[in-house]
């Protein structure tokens, strides 16, 4: 496996509530290679976004390692240093409420630039502009316009500018597009993908949207109760599913050819709803909807398992059905 940007070992973010406690995420291992991107993708409330917040550092792990460039960061006993905060940047969901209503966007751009102590007044003007250009927004017509009058797209681009005001080398997307009209979506995914080759960034991608990962990820990590189903390289992932969540997931993939409904895995049915994030059952989260399901899987948490090179699957019904020589179902 490549050297890591990213490490996360045994990652686990658990919440008191008075209805019991939530285990946002218990005990998840995945690493990001420089210059790729992980499309971190599940269903709400799988965990996904959590783990971003614990990354970047707006939760404190309940346990686990949170690794960047070999630096331990994941603690809360710990400050993070400044320059860590400047080369880990997030883009939130939804411009609207990441943007602040009341400050320009050259004063919104100008922020990271202060707190980072970068430039003088007239070296941030220029790189605001530059910035503003970058992502395809003319400076001089948008510097002194306000958040809310302009589109959710340009928004986005606004806080896409924002993220990368400190020249970061890791940049994570919580769904960026989910909050954006259909038509917008296409044009701020290609200019996420143009920056990472120009300015060879390190993308996390997290979001519900499995379909969006083929064109963009490099490897995709499939979470459901804040744990994880799979991992693999993408290509494999789409050609060679394995865990059952997965197939479930990749055949309600909606498409509109025959040529493409031949490519999805033959259709995968579960029963039943998402268990209650504080009542997860024993053994394995995914056992009371799947119907693969054998009987050590109410009883046994599987462990992750590589299958394959750089694919790694947490299943026991699917590891007996490969080792037995019979491949995925």
């Amino acid at each position: 496996m490549p050297e890591s940007i990213l490490s996360v070992e045994h990652l686990k973010k658990h919440f008191p509530t008075k209805q019991g406690l939530v285990r946002a995420i218990d005990d998840i291992t995945f690493s990001v290679a420089p210059g790729d991107t992980l499309g971190l993708v599940g269903e709400s409330g799988s965990g996904k976004t959590t783990t971003a917040q614990c990354v970047v550092g707006m939760y404190p792990p309940t346990s686990g390692e949170i690794r960047f460039k070999e630096e331990q960061i994941g603690t809360a006993f710990k400050r993070r240093p400044k320059y860590v905060k400047g080369d880990l940047r997030i883009v939130f969901q939804d411009p609207g409420s990441s943007l602040n209503p009341k400050r320009t966007i050259k004063q919104i751009l100008s922020i990271p630039l202060k707190v980072h102590h970068i430039g003088t007044q007239h070296d941030r003007l220029a790189r605001m502009k530059e910035l503003l250009n970058m992502v395809e927004l003319p400076a001089d017509e948008y510097l002194y316009k306000y958040p809310q009058a302009i589109g959710g797209g340009e928004k986005q681009m606004v806080a896409l500018a924002r993220a990368l005001a400190t020249n970061p080398s890791f940049v994570l997307l919580d769904e960026p597009t989910s909050a954006l009209d259909v038509s917008v979506q296409g044009k701020i995914i290609n200019l996420l993908i143009r920056l990472q080759r120009e300015l060879n960034l390190t993308y996390l991608f997290i979001t519900h949207d499995l379909s969006l990962m083929r064109n963009v990820s490099s490897r995709v990590a499939i979470m459901y109760l804040g744990k994880l189903c799979e991992i693999a390289p993408t290509v494999e992932f789409f050609e060679r599913p394995i865990h059952p969540y997965t197939k479930m997931l990749l055949s309600s993939i909606p498409v509109v050819s025959d040529a493409e409904e031949a490519l999805k895995p033959r259709k995968a049915i579960s029963k039943g709803e998402i268990p209650s994030p504080v009542n997860i059952p024993p053994g394995c989260s995914f056992h009371s909807r799947c119907l693969a399901r054998n009987g050590r899987c109410a009883e046994d948490d599987p462990a992750m398992v590589e299958v394959a090179e750089g694919h790694f699957v947490r299943c026991h019904a699917a590891l007996e059905s490969e080792l037995s020589g019979h491949g995925p179902a």
